[in-house]
């Protein structure tokens, strides 16, 4: 069942928008909207341009790209990173460089994936002893 997410993009980074590179992709590819450098060891938030209003029940969770890892060997802290209904900040992505060279990002490069998925509502039950 489709789900609406209102969003908008800081000005000027339209063309970063959140997209799936195939129709049947579980994933949006999330871009950079500027250029950075991870240097070896480190970790830096990239920027996106990106901003969410996701409906109450729901959460966007950020992920890292395969390609990246297995060829960068970057991956992203805090994974997966989960975006709350009430939050209206921009996206960051949460970089960290694993490998021993420098990752060059350039403005439009796909750094992450993005996943949009219901939240369980949760009654938690406290008793004195569990099922075996």
């Amino acid at each position: 069942m489709p789900v609406q997410i209102r969003f908008r993009m800081q000005e000027g980074d339209e063309e970063l928008a959140p997209r799936r590179a195939h129709h049947d992709d579980a994933a949006f590819d999330i871009r950079a909207n500027t250029p950075a450098t991870v240097p070896p060891g480190q970790v830096r938030l990239i920027p996106t341009g990106l901003f969410l209003e996701l409906p109450s029940g729901w959460e966007a969770q950020i992920r890292p790209r395969s390609g990246l890892a297995l060829k960068k060997s970057i991956t992203l802290l805090n994974s997966p990173g989960t975006i709350d209904a009430g939050y209206r900040g921009e996206v960051g992505i949460i970089t960290f460089n694993a490998g021993t060279e420098p990752f060059e990002v350039e403005r439009g490069d796909r750094i992450a994936q993005m996943v949009i998925a219901p939240v369980s509502r949760t009654i938690w039950e406290q008793a004195e002893t569990l099922a075996d």
